[in-house]
């Protein structure tokens, strides 16, 4: 299993064409991904700042959605004029543990 954390700051640039390419690209990757995209999550600090958190449990379908033409381009789109900054780590997980607390 692998954890993806996206953080990124927004640029004056985003718009309309932002938003609907964010869209896609959600409905894209579920596609493309499966069962493997296991579970995300997204989070916006008081700052601005964004964190998407993304489980995904195999790497070669990992490897399709780095390779996807389409998320290629949305990702130079990105880099263009959509962010300000933004900060990519692809971690394996070697452990996880969960619990809860029932009330």
């Amino acid at each position: 299993m692998f954890v993806i954390l996206f953080t990124s700051r927004l640029s004056d640039e985003v718009g309309e064409e932002y938003y609907a390419t964010e869209d896609r690209m959600r409905e894209r990757v579920r596609a493309l991904a499966g069962p493997d995209l296991m579970e995300v999550k997204h989070y916006t600090g008081e700052d601005g700042e964004r964190l998407a958190v993304v489980f995904w449990k195999n790497a070669e379908t990992l490897e399709q959605w780095r390779a996807d033409p389409e998320h290629r381009e949305a990702q130079q789109l990105g880099r263009e004029k959509w962010y300000s900054s933004y900060d990519l780590t692809v971690a394996e997980v070697v452990r996880t543990s969960t619990g809860g607390v029932d009330v």
